[in-house]
């Protein structure tokens, strides 16, 4: 932790004054969660803790290459999948290498015998395999023949939509097969599809069996230790220049709206370890005419210390000691709260301080009026609005997932997330150590949470930009448009990573890419 936040205070300094400026449900147990986990566990993989305690053993976990590192569930469990070893898996058509012999043999007889079935119209599709299809001609035949057309030119998206069809629609021999076949097809050491394909198949059976809710608690008991999860962050921080452009961008923001203001309070709602603030401290200690005085609110989930390893005062120490070191007059209050649960009175707004509020990647957190009559999402802006803020600075995720319907959230939750694993490659080689635990922990819960999750247990519910102008406006915002020296900062940020990353200014706000699709905004409001 500590050499993490030294790192942190030794990134780059004043950045801003350079220049003044209804469906039958499905009665599926835990149980039967683990007779449908998705990946091999190899032979010296143990049970998971949390899914398999049946006899309350206390064993460890790990994983081979193949095996995610979310399911790992008792190798017995698995046996009706498990036909295949690790190494067939590594040879599937994405990965570069040709499936086997065998694989190839039964999949052309598969596609023969379904041809043949459905030239037969007066004949039930009685195709077997180990147990086979039992259903009639039509929809399913036809699904099941595209789908194999699929896995036999490696097809991964296609055959992970045909699954997620097959789960929505509750046909179970479907979907039995498809997750058998996809086993064959994933990895969470292959390619970036392969890696993103490991979770969202975890998804799917976890949404099959209990429609998310008790198995995503059970994802969350084998949490890292703090220190590692810290890591692991940290790892993602420098790898991907997501956090950066959205800390620097919401910074020059504030930068700009406080720039002749003498007290200035920042109320940030996700503070987490106070990284965000290394870089405005030092500008604002570098400000013509000498520093302000500032104070931060930081406002956390209470979970969050166990990253932290310690409560928000933690986070104030460090910073205060930045302060000291560049000369700003500092105050620090913890706030150890759930946003859902913010009021005016705890935020402690005094009179005559320039205030700015920061919503860091947790606005999409926030339950609206599809999930509860509170709605919280617009509850909270209508709350900031009424404080009459200098500046509120919004960094989200540029994508649709909050209300749509399953399938078209499977398919936007594939597409945002490729384009992170595929960045995530630029600078994490394959066998980088540890790239599996930075995906699964940093990552692989919202893929989860994206798939299997409904209602009030679905914490991921993103929106695009235009529908949050939407939420800001009917609050009584208006936009606050970013500076062109903004935008040139965070230009020269993206230099030291690919070129493949895309940064577009539109309508004052700004949208960061990945081969022109935008994957994270940022904006400002006022």
């Amino acid at each position: 932790m500590e050499a993490t936040q030294k790192h942190m205070i030794q990134e780059g300094s004043s950045m801003f004054y350079h220049q003044p400026s209804s469906v039958k449900q499905m009665d599926l147990s835990v149980q039967t969660f683990d007779s449908y986990c998705t990946l091999e566990s190899s032979s010296g993989t143990k049970s998971h803790p949390c899914l398999n305690n049946k006899n309350n053993s206390s064993s460890t976990t790990s994983f081979s290459s193949n095996e995610s590192p979310i399911s790992q569930a008792n190798n017995n469990n698995l046996s009706r999948f498990n036909n295949h070893s690790p190494e067939e898996n590594n040879n599937s058509p994405l990965s570069g290498s040709s499936a086997t012999n065998t694989n190839e043999t039964e999949l052309s007889l598969m596609l023969k015998d379904l041809e043949t079935a459905m030239m037969e119209p007066d004949v039930d599709n009685s195709y077997n395999n180990q147990g086979g299809f039992g259903q009639q001609h039509g929809v399913v035949s036809s699904a099941m023949y595209r789908s194999m057309e699929m896995i036999s030119r490696g097809d991964l998206k296609g055959v992970l939509y045909e699954c997620a069809k097959a789960v929505e629609n509750y046909d179970l021999e479907m979907t039995d097969w498809l997750i058998s076949q996809l086993q064959q097809m994933v990895s969470v050491s292959g390619e970036p599809v392969q890696r993103l394909g490991a979770y969202m198949l975890e998804g799917l059976v976890a949404r099959l069996a209990s429609s998310g809710s008790s198995i995503y608690k059970a994802l969350r008991c084998k949490d890292p230790t703090g220190p590692e999860l810290l890591t692991y962050m940290h790892i993602l921080y420098e790898a991907c220049p997501y956090f950066k452009f959205g800390y620097e961008s919401a910074n020059g923001a504030i930068a700009e709206a406080v720039k002749n203001e003498s007290f200035v309070h920042i109320i940030d709602f996700q503070i987490s370890q106070g990284g965000q603030w290394v870089s405005l401290i030092r500008a604002l200690g570098a400000r013509p005419g000498g520093p302000p005085n500032v104070r931060i609110t930081g406002i956390d989930d209470p979970r969050s210390s166990f990253a932290r390893q310690g409560g928000l005062e933690l986070v104030g120490q460090r910073l205060g000691k930045l302060a000291e070191m560049c000369g700003v007059p500092f105050e620090f209050h913890g706030a150890a709260l759930c946003c859902t649960e913010v009021e005016i009175e705890k935020l402690g707004v005094r009179n005559g301080e320039a205030l700015a509020v920061n919503f860091p990647l947790v606005l999409h957190h926030m339950p609206d009026e599809s999930v509860t009559v509170e709605n919280h999402r617009d509850r909270l802006l209508r709350l900031v609005k009424h404080l009459s803020p200098n500046v509120v600075t919004l960094v989200e995720q540029e994508a649709n997932t909050n209300t749509a319907p399953f399938l078209p959230r499977f398919v936007e939750t594939m597409n945002h997330y490729l384009a992170v694993f595929e960045s995530i490659d630029v600078k994490l080689a394959r066998d980088h150590k540890e790239r599996i635990n930075v995906e699964q922990h940093c990552l692989a819960r919202e893929v989860v949470n994206l798939i299997a999750c409904e209602g009030v247990e679905r914490e991921e519910r993103h929106e695009p930009l235009g529908k949050w102008r939407s939420r800001f406006h009917m609050a009584g915002f208006k936009p606050y448009p970013l500076s062109s020296y903004v935008n040139a900062t965070i230009k020269g940020l993206l230099e030291s990573y690919s070129e493949k990353y895309t940064l577009e200014e539109r309508d004052g706000a700004l949208y960061l890419g990945w081969k022109n699709q935008p994957l994270i905004t940022s904006c400002a409001w006022r």
